[in-house]
């Protein structure tokens, strides 16, 4: 079925709380959360998780956490849950292991349960006694799934923080632009400022995914997921607990502002800087 039509997509976000290297229970926990959201909600078109939820954020453990793909215990989850309630998975993200490398690598899976894409994270976070780039490798480009003529833009966490990304979806046709992350309670002022600018200057729906729940050395996740609309208000938000969050994504009123707002019509070829 395509987007047009398709008046309205109902989407879908987990929050939830990895144990930190305890895979098998977070697939638990995300499978409960799963299945309980879907039926409260009566089902979705798309799903969306946060970051490393298989593991919980901490890159000591993201390579004895590490899974191929074909083998992943998390993705053949994933799999069963996309057939039995006939949905799009955005599965936020596992350590995948390719050939002695790791990525953090986001796995989006079709309702036959079939895998649609894999995004690689771009932009590795290695600051304030992280070091993901010490054990991850970086993806090398953007990826965009196109399901059921709907377009998503797919983002990792630190990849917020580079606009450049989101605008190379928007001009590539995005509808949707998604960021699953596990972010820090201490910087919530640029996780809300980001994610609903990314909205904004890509007149998109935003998905702004993170985990919640206690860290390693005592931090805590932040705990604050979105789904924002393509003009910046807030559809639905869930604070510092587990559970789901659910919007209707009105995709032809978005065209419809994008052809009364053109702003990228008046995007210039160049900005080189003339310092004088």
């Amino acid at each position: 079925m395509g987007i047009m039509e398709k008046e309205k997509v109902r989407l879908l976000a987990v929050q939830m709380e990895s144990v930190i290297g305890d895979i098998k229970l977070n697939i638990d926990t995300v499978k409960n959360l799963l299945c309980a959201n879907l039926e409260k909600y009566d089902g979705a078109d798309f799903v969306f998780l946060p970051e490393v939820w298989t593991c919980g954020w901490h890159p000591p453990v993201f390579k004895e956490t590490a899974e191929t793909l074909e083998d992943s215990s998390a993705v053949k989850m994933l799999m069963e849950i996309a057939k039995k309630y006939n949905t799009n998975i955005v599965g936020g993200s596992f350590i995948r292991k390719k050939n002695e490398k790791f990525y953090n690598s986001c796995p989006v899976i079709a309702r036959d349960g079939e895998i649609k894409a894999i995004y690689d994270k771009n932009h590795l976070y290695s600051y304030y006694g992280d070091n993901e780039g010490g054990v991850i490798t970086r993806g090398s480009n953007p990826v965009m799934v196109d399901i059921e003529g709907v377009k998503i833009g797919l983002t990792i966490c630190y990849d917020i923080r580079f606009p450049e990304i989101f605008r190379a979806y928007r001009k590539a046709g995005a509808d949707i632009l998604a960021n699953l992350a596990a972010w820090g309670k201490h910087k919530k002022i640029p996780w809300d400022t980001m994610t609903t600018s990314r909205a904004v200057e890509n007149q998109s729906y935003m998905i702004a995914l993170t985990q919640t729940g206690l860290l390693f050395d005592g931090s805590e996740n932040l705990g604050h997921s979105m789904i924002i609309d393509y003009e910046g208000k807030i559809l639905d938000e869930i604070e510092e607990i587990e559970g789901g969050i659910y919007a209707e994504a009105d995709l032809n009123k978005m065209y419809e502002f994008r052809s009364k707002c053109t702003i990228l019509n008046d995007i210039k070829d160049s900005y080189e800087v003339i310092l004088k």
